[in-house]
Parts: C-alpha cells; sequence; structure tokens
C-alpha cells in the first residue's frame, strides 16, 4: 500500500491485517511507511503518497525526550487510546510505531482482566478450602496445580510439587500410591486410601478430564485426610457395639410392652412362661407349646419369632386340625402337578418360622415325610422332582395329651422328639384367676374404643366373672365379654346380665331371696342394703366402698347414714 512497506523486513502485510488494533511505522522524520487495514479504514488512507503523522493527527504533540509515551485522540465521535514505541527500520535507522484502540474497548478489556482476576482469587480459595488437598495433573502426569494444605500433608510447598512428575514423587515416597499414576492406567475414576511421606492417611478420589477424542487431558485428585479418623475406629466400634446393645434392649422392652398389650397377664405363672420364652427366642431350638385350647399358644409362638433373630423373616401359620389330611400334605410342601405351581407353607417360611398349630392332628403318613424335611432342610413339593432347600424354625403347639398318642403309636415319637427339644406349658386361666379381670377390662377398653361406648362392668360381675372355671380359656372369656357387651342396653353390666352357668354364688355374698311381691322401689333399696352392708364388712372407708361399687363417695355415705337412723 505504501512505499516504505518494503523497508520493514519480516513484517507481513496479511498478518498486520488481522490484528484487531490499529498499526502505524514510521521512519524518523515521521513519515508513515507502513500500516495495518484497521488504521487504514480509520484514517481513509489509500494514496501511495508520503504521509507524515502530523497530516492525520495534526494536533498530536510527540516529545522525542519519551521514548514511550500514552496519548489519545479522536476520530470524529470515536475516541482512541495510544501508544508509541521506538522500533529499527532496515534501512532507514530508528523510527516509531504508533498502536492504538477505540478506548471504549480498552475499557472493556480492563474490566474483562478484572473480571478474570477476581474469578481466579475466588477459584483458588474455593480450591484450597474445599478438601484438604486438591492435585492436578496433566495427562502426562506432571504436576500443575496443587492446594495449600499440601505442605500439611505431605511436606512439601506448592512450588516444590508444581512441574514435577507423579511417577518421580511416587518413587521419592512423597505419596504411595499415586493416585494420577491408576487413572492414567486404568483409564477412569479410582478411588482408594494414600499414604504419605509425613504418616497421614488419605483418602483419594482420581477423576480423568478427557478431551473430545477420548484423551485423558488432565486428572483431578480430591483428597480428605482420614488420618484421625482411622486413629478413632476403635472407639467408633465400641460406640457401635454399645449402640446395638442399647437397641437390642429397647427392642425387647419394646416387644414386651407390644406383648402385654396383645397377651395380658398380671400372674406370677405367666411371667416365668413369657420370661423362658424371651430366652428361647434367641435360639433356633424347636419349641412345642402345650395347653389347653384358646389359651393363647399362637399368640406367644409370634412374640418367640418377633424376639428372635429371624424377626425380618416371614410367620406362618398352620392349622393341622382343621385341614382336610389330603389337602394338608399340599398345603406344607406345595404342589407342582398343577398348572399353576403351589409353594408350600414350608418354603415360604424360609429363613423365618413355621408355626404347626395341632400338630398332633398330622397324618402318620405325612409325618414320616415332615420329619424327613425338617431333618435334611429340603423338601420335594408334590408332583416334582427337584428339591428345595428350607432354613425354617418350627414352633408347634397341641391341646392333647400328645405323650399319650406317642405311646399309643397315633403319633411318632421321633417326630416327637425333634419337636418337642423345648416344651413350654402355659397355664390355663382357672389356675391364674388374676389375669382374669385385666382381661375383662382389656377387652372391654377395646370394644369401647371400637364402638365409641363408655361401658362398664360390675365389680361384683367382675368378681363372679373371676370365679368361673373357663374351660374354653381366654378365647371364652373374650367372647363372654363381647356377648355382655353387645346385648346389654345399660351403660353398667351387672349379675342379671350374666348367663346361668357364669352366675355361681360367692360364699362371701348374701344373696337375697324375694318370696312374695313388693314394689320395684323397695326392692331395689333392699339390694342396695344387702350390697352396702356387704361392702362396708369388707372395706373399712366410704371412699374405698364407693370405689368399688363405681358411685360417689357422698352416695355411699348418705345411704349408710339413713339406713343407720332407721335401725
Amino acid at each position: 500500500m505504501f512505499r516504505g512497506e518494503v523497508l520493514v523486513k519480516g513484517l507481513e502485510q496479511e498478518a498486520l491485517d488481522l490484528l484487531p488494533f490499529g498499526m502505524m511505522f514510521m521512519d524518523r522524520d515521521k513519515r508513515i511507511v507502513l500500516m495495518n487495514r484497521y488504521a487504514a479504514d480509520r484514517f481513509s488512507l489509500k494514496s501511495d503518497k508520503d504521509i507524515f503523522l502530523q497530516d492525520v493527527l495534526q494536533d498530536l504533540s510527540m516529545e522525542p525526550s519519551d521514548p514511550k509515551r500514552s496519548m489519545q485522540f479522536k476520530l470524529g465521535d470515536e475516541a482512541f487510546a495510544a501508544q508509541r514505541f521506538p522500533f529499527f527500520l532496515q534501512g532507514q535507522g530508528e523510527g516509531e510505531v504508533l498502536v492504538f484502540q477505540r478506548a471504549s474497548e480498552l475499557q472493556e478489556i480492563v474490566e474483562e482482566l478484572d473480571f478474570y482476576k477476581n474469578l481466579n482469587f475466588d477459584l483458588k480459595a474455593i480450591f484450597d478450602i474445599s478438601y484438604d488437598v486438591i492435585y492436578v495433573s496433566d495427562g502426562q502426569g506432571i504436576t500443575l496445580r496443587v492446594s495449600s494444605a499440601c505442605e500439611t500433608l505431605w511436606g512439601y510447598k506448592e512450588e516444590e510439587l508444581v512441574g514435577k512428575s507423579v511417577y518421580e514423587l511416587e518413587r521419592e515416597g512423597v505419596y504411595y500410591p499415586s493416585i494420577t499414576r491408576l487413572v492414567l492406567e486404568k483409564q477412569e475414576k479410582v478411588s482408594m486410601i494414600q499414604t504419605t511421606k509425613t504418616g497421614r492417611r488419605l483418602k483419594v478420589v482420581g477423576t480423568p478430564i478427557k478431551d473430545d477424542e477420548g484423551r485423558i487431558i488432565r486428572v483431578v485428585n480430591a483428597s480428605r485426610d482420614i488420618t484421625e479418623i482411622s486413629q478413632l475406629q476403635a472407639e467408633i466400634e465400641l460406640l457401635k457395639q454399645l449402640t446395638e446393645s442399647y437397641r437390642k434392649e429397647i427392642m425387647d422392652l419394646r416387644s414386651k410392652k407390644e406383648f402385654e398389650k396383645e397377651m395380658i397377664y398380671r400372674s406370677e405363672q405367666m411371667r416365668k412362661v413369657v420370661s423362658f420364652s424371651q430366652k428361647v427366642a434367641k435360639v433356633d431350638s424347636s419349641v412345642l407349646l402345650l395347653g389347653e385350647s384358646g389359651i393363647g399358644k399362637e399368640v406367644l409362638a409370634s412374640y418367640i419369632h418377633k424376639w428372635s433373630h429371624r424377626h425380618e423373616g416371614p410367620f406362618i401359620t398352620v392349622h393341622c386340625g382343621a385341614i382336610p389330611p389330603l389337602l394338608l400334605e399340599t398345603e406344607l410342601f406345595g404342589d407342582e402337578s398343577a398348572a399353576e405351581v403351589k409353594l408350600g407353607c414350608l418354603e415360604m417360611a424360609h429363613e423365618g418360622t413355621l408355626f404347626l398349630n395341632e400338630v398332633d392332628e398330622i397324618p402318620p403318613a405325612l409325618q414320616v415325610k415332615l420329619l424327613r424335611a425338617i431333618q435334611e432342610k429340603r423338601i420335594t413339593r408334590m408332583g416334582g422332582s427337584t428339591s428345595v432347600e428350607i432354613n425354617v424354625r418350627i414352633i408347634s403347639a397341641t391341646a392333647q395329651d400328645i405323650e399319650q398318642k406317642v405311646q399309643s403309636g397315633q403319633f411318632r415319637k421321633d417326630l416327637y422328639y425333634q419337636l418337642n427339644v423345648v416344651p413350654i406349658a402355659i397355664p390355663p386361666l382357672r389356675e391364674r384367676k388374676e389375669d382374669v379381670i385385666p382381661l375383662i377390662l382389656y377387652f372391654t377398653d377395646q370394644l369401647n374404643r371400637k364402638y365409641g361406648l363408655k361401658k362398664k362392668f360390675n365389680p361384683l360381675v367382675l368378681k363372679k366373672m373371676q370365679e368361673y372355671a373357663w374351660p374354653g380359656n381366654v378365647r371364652e372369656l373374650q367372647n363372654m365379654t363381647e356377648r355382655l357387651f353387645v346385648t346389654t342396653e345399660d351403660e353398667w353390666i351387672h349379675e342379671e346380665h350374666l348367663p346361668d352357668h357364669v352366675n355361681v354364688n360367692v360364699k362371701e355374698h348374701k344373696g337375697i331371696q324375694i318370696h312374695q311381691i313388693m314394689p320395684l322401689k323397695d326392692a331395689v333399696e333392699l339390694l342396695e342394703k344387702e350390697l352396702l352392708q356387704l361392702a362396708q364388712k369388707r372395706y373399712h372407708s366410704t371412699t374405698r366402698i364407693a370405689e368399688v361399687l363405681g358411685v360417689n363417695q357422698s352416695t355411699v355415705s348418705r345411704k349408710l347414714s339413713r339406713w343407720k337412723g332407721k335401725q
């Protein structure tokens, strides 16, 4: 473009034209010998005549004493910032080069530089505090950057590590193993414990950063110092053991509480049964529950299961006496002969407990198969050929004299011994009468909650029910309580509501016999008098009498005073 273009050796016009700022080269007389496209466009210079800097910037002051001068000028409405530098022109001696840029563009560059400077500062702060150590290497294992905690963990400052190969540092024992080396070898993320030269233990996660072609260009290791954690392992293990011990105690107490809610007892006999059952629950020995019908054998069996280590497994119940003999085998062992395979209860109870109620009702032929299944811990479904492994605890129950059945040959002796490893006898309700009233109150409370009522039992009714033998045990007691509850319209359930077979006389109670018709009011008064006199003989406090009879103390005092005055 200009004559002086040939004087600047080594500068290519095309390269200069790509620059995003203006450049003008001048000889010692300030004649422009070369400029790039950015400068030519801004000054609209296209002539090949000699052009001096003063021709295009007439007001520009040029002091030769300052080798590097900054200045500003305007072209129309645009402001520019410029600098002049000494420059050697071949064949022309010393000259100058003027470099200029829009002032607005320079301001943007300065602001962007400030932004990146602040961002770099923030990232460095995060880099130093995010983990105990962050370690960055390139794709050849050369250390690029390490956070400031490296001196504490490895005994080396950042500048002593940067630029060194991880292979070299590993050989020197600075750390072992080198997680970066493992990442580069495996070409994938690696997590491992690393030991340092200073004796620290680090949990390190090495992550590869790959380019578009899948080559590793960076490896970033995030490390966490676990030295103190390792030292605390023993204490933590001890705390875990203590916690587990406390958890078991709490679970035992909770199970006992739940048990007491479902199987109400206050007698010493039942307390011993429950305590023994809790001990037996800790082992896998077979248990045989003995007791009359309706006594709660299935409830106790379910809690032995809940107290055992099998509590997360299934609890399966089979009522052997309620299933026809031909179907009982299918129920226990399953069936493959049908279109759809039926699993048996032995198989369904795997890893859990199988409760065989009325076990004495199992047919002799099936007893042999059951004994083999228990001993071998394997079963074969009916119609099948493949045996299935089972891990089942057996709890059985009977209301009959099973020993007599063994002696008579109705029940196999070897199966009896297999089931009767730990026998538990549950006493009948008539032998633990102190449990009767708590059970009645519990059943009544459940019914009141269910129906939204507030029915109560007269104390004399409770007393008579306590003295009854209850041949059907807890089941009969529960059914009788519900019967009285639903058939009595009054809020209070009295003696007249009891059925004849329960309404027995109590020796210390004086019965009232009516031999003639009398007004109902007189009959009620006579009954109240007899009842209060009886209560006064047994309890010497009107407060206690009122509590037992379910009335106010003032009512008791008033009636006693009235009858005393009539004597």
